[in-house]
């Protein structure tokens, strides 16, 4: 099929495969990059979130509980601001009350909570039972689908890591009276000391990253298809302009030759190849007449 195309239907043919080739190339990688950029700016966004519910989990177990603890045998109803888990959450839900926050979560999914809101749901005690499984996994991380939208999450194990902890999680005669009147003695007993009871996880919307890196990809390229497309129509001007034309009154002039029109030049243009090519025809054409005009007289 190509050797009964014409040199300009081909030189045309391999402008457009390059064309597309180079579009599908430089969309498939420049989509892997903007890709890669939109989970590094989740990913980054989860982890500077969960670096800030911990310094609120130190701060009130180092500040908060010394001073609140004594009070949770006198109190009739439980003091939870005396839990880092308490706290955090808390701090963490008056942030999602501001709008560009309010598609980000934070829960301390735990097996057997004291408070029930901390219940792990089924995907999340899949998480807490592969980091008591795996005890050399610090950290799971990937995508989930909520109601609202697809995020990306940051998993951390949480370990009993204070004898104080058990005060209130080892059995209920142990606990505060506060805490069984408040919370009732079913659940969130029962833990042990560097026993992984909960996973720490941070979920960040993803959909409205990733949206907006679709979108850049789009307009880049858009921008590339303009480019590719500007210069394949100025190499396909430049080639017929100065390729294939000249090879084409060359042609013309080669037929006019042979059918004995001695009179006809090849026009020489340029010095590149195309005009030594020319050159090259006249020298032969001169040749040609030459050797006419010899066989002309030996033949009287």
């Amino acid at each position: 099929m190509l050797k009964n195309l014409k040199l300009t239907a081909k030189f045309s043919l391999m402008l457009v495969v390059v064309f597309i080739g180079g579009i599908i190339i430089s969309g498939a990688a420049l989509s892997k990059v903007l890709e890669q950029r939109a989970e590094r700016e989740v990913s980054s966004q989860a982890a500077i979130l969960i670096k800030a519910m911990n310094a609120v989990r130190a701060y009130t177990s180092d500040r908060v509980n010394p001073l609140l603890a004594p009070k949770l045998e006198t109190e009739p109803v439980f003091i939870p601001e005396t839990v880092p888990a308490f706290s955090a959450t808390e701090v963490f839900e008056n942030l999602r009350k501001n709008e560009e926050y309010r598609n980000f979560f934070y829960k301390e999914a735990t097996l057997n909570p004291t408070n029930l809101r901390d219940k792990a749901d089924a995907f999340e005690a899949k998480i807490v039972e592969r980091f008591r499984n795996e005890s050399n996994t610090k950290e799971i991380s990937g995508f989930r689908n909520l109601p609202g939208g697809e995020v990306f999450y940051i998993a951390r194990p949480l370990a009993v890591s204070k004898e104080s902890c058990l005060r209130c999680h080892s059995t209920p005669e142990a606990a505060p009276k506060s805490q069984i009147a408040t919370y009732g003695s079913e659940w969130g007993f029962g833990w042990k000391l560097h026993e992984i009871v909960a996973a720490q996880i941070i979920s960040v919307p993803s959909s409205e990253i990733f949206e907006s890196s679709r979108r850049s990809l789009s307009l880049v390229m858009g921008i590339l298809f303009g480019i590719f497309a500007i210069v394949v129509l100025w190499l396909n001007f430049f080639l017929k302009r100065s390729v294939i034309q000249p090879i084409k009154k060359m042609s013309r002039t080669a037929e006019r030759v042979s059918t004995g029109e001695m009179s006809a030049d090849f026009e020489q243009n340029s010095n590149d190849e195309i005009g030594i090519l020319a050159a090259s025809f006249n020298r032969m054409k001169s040749s040609l007449e030459i050797a006419m005009k010899l066989l002309s007289q030996q033949t009287r």
